[in-house]
């Protein structure tokens, strides 16, 4: 690539991106979506492929943040997708119909703490349709969730999630921090923060709120890379039933990236809910909740409590969990869901995808240990994310302690060698990226170390 091509190849996205700046704020349609000093606006995806605008090829390891782990535009869910819309001859009913009987009959064989399913069409939907269950069954009014956990962008939940030294307090007893503007002082009130994978300053503030709290909602694998202790979660489940207080799994990173039935059967711990969506879909915007029968039938209808039929007598509205959405249980989004976990579910391939995953992390973990930078990679299954520490890495806080700046700098050049992540994100690889994908993006580490480093080649064997 010539010197003016390297500089000019993104002058495209700088264009779009200043155009949509004039009638999107921001220029993105969702936070997450922005990167300095301007994202790159992307045309077309394949395989484990990207084209950009300017037309320029990546090997993507964003995949829609871990949605895609079939990849982009697989043939399969792409003839699932066209026949079941010329079979049903519209895009969706508006009404019940088989697929969302087969989706859940799945769900439950998948994951054995799931009794029945609801669906939503995002996960964070999930997650805020699964913490009005638990404050519903419990009748308490709290939730706690832990520092450093993402459940959506809603105002009970977007608190601490990256809270700064100077705010977060004490790591025993974190405060809740906004993560926005339009977040209540009550609504902070009511979310109390835990520390992760610290079982015994956990145990004191449930104990000290049980009679108040709702529900413990967490990601077992915290920002899709960082996993609980085997005991700690084996405990807190353990204390969570001893205070009648729901525990809730928020598995839309985890489900079907590290396991098929998620992360709660990698830790053989039952939630009492689940809260799913990425993967699910197959490419499409999902989400759903399952879990125990007694909890979710609070959400189950009849013609007393239809808070639509105006002028009848809604007799039962604080009896029932109101729950409902347009496209919940979209025909087309299910079918296209439903042939991705069929083809998950085919012979090895989740065997080979977490192989596969597992060959990039040591070879690049070799490459960086070659060039004598403190390195790890930290994951389950098919995701996992690279920090520059020579730390144990098991919270939030330990994060503070890495070399954030060196990984932003490659993170960077990487874009330029033809590797899509978003500074700083984690990995998420597909069933179809390749040997030759592998060997190509250690290249391209290699290539922006010696960059941002400035430093020689070294004997580095790409054997390894």
């Amino acid at each position: 690539m010539s010197k003016s091509t390297s500089q000019n190849y993104k002058e495209k996205s700088k264009q779009m991106f200043n155009e949509a700046s004039k009638v999107i704020p921001g220029g993105v349609t969702a936070n997450i979506k922005y990167f300095s000093p301007h994202p790159i606006f992307m045309k077309r995806g394949k395989g484990s492929k990207l084209i950009d605008v300017d037309n320029r090829e990546y090997i993507d390891y964003s995949l829609c943040y871990g949605a895609l782990i079939t990849g982009h535009g697989h043939p399969k869910i792409s003839e699932v997708v066209t026949n079941q819309l010329a079979s049903f001859g519209t895009a969706i009913f508006g009404t019940p119909h088989e697929l969302e009987i087969n989706m859940a009959e799945k769900l439950i064989e998948l994951y054995p703490s799931v009794e029945q399913v609801r669906y939503t069409n995002s996960g964070l939907e999930a997650t805020l349709f699964a913490i009005r269950l638990a404050t519903a069954h419990t009748g308490k009014q709290k939730i706690a969730k832990f520092e450093g956990h993402y459940h959506g962008g809603y105002n009970e939940v977007l608190i601490s999630v990256n809270p700064n030294k100077t705010e977060a307090g004490n790591k025993d007893t974190p405060k809740s921090v906004s993560e926005s503007k339009g977040i209540s002082k009550e609504e902070l009130e009511n979310t109390i923060i835990l520390p992760f994978n610290d079982i015994q300053a956990t145990e004191k503030l449930l104990r000290t709120y049980a009679r108040e709290l709702a529900a413990v909602i967490l990601e077992p694998v915290q920002g899709g890379f960082i996993p609980a202790d085997q005991t700690f979660i084996q405990q807190l489940r353990k204390l969570t039933e001893e205070l009648n207080i729901l525990l809730i799994f928020d598995e839309v990173k985890t489900g079907f990236r590290v396991a098929l039935g998620g992360a709660q059967s990698v830790y053989q711990v039952k939630p009492d809910l689940t809260a799913l969506g990425k993967v699910l879909g197959g490419g499409f915007p999902i989400g759903a909740v399952g879990g125990k029968k007694e909890i979710m039938m609070l959400s189950a209808t009849s013609a007393e409590d239809d808070v639509f039929s105006i002028g009848t007598q809604n007799k039962r509205k604080e009896d029932t969990v109101f729950h409902s959405g347009t496209y919940n249980g979209h025909p087309i989004i299910l079918a296209a869901g439903l042939e991705a976990i069929r083809l998950l579910e085919h012979n090895k391939t989740m065997e080979e995808l977490f192989h596969h995953t597992m060959l990039l992390r040591t070879k690049l973990e070799k490459l960086y240990k070659a060039y004598d930078i403190q390195m790890k990679t930290i994951g389950l299954g098919s995701i996992f994310n690279i920090v520059l520490t020579d730390r144990q890495i098991r919270t939030y806080r330990d994060m503070w302690n890495t070399d954030i700046a060196t990984r932003q700098a490659i993170d960077t050049e990487l874009l330029n060698q033809g590797i899509y992540i978003k500074p700083l994100n984690r990995y998420s690889l597909s069933t179809v990226h390749t040997i030759d994908d592998i060997e190509k993006t250690v290249v391209a580490h290699e290539i922006a170390i010696r960059k941002v480093m400035n430093t020689q080649a070294r004997n580095y064997s790409f054997a390894n």
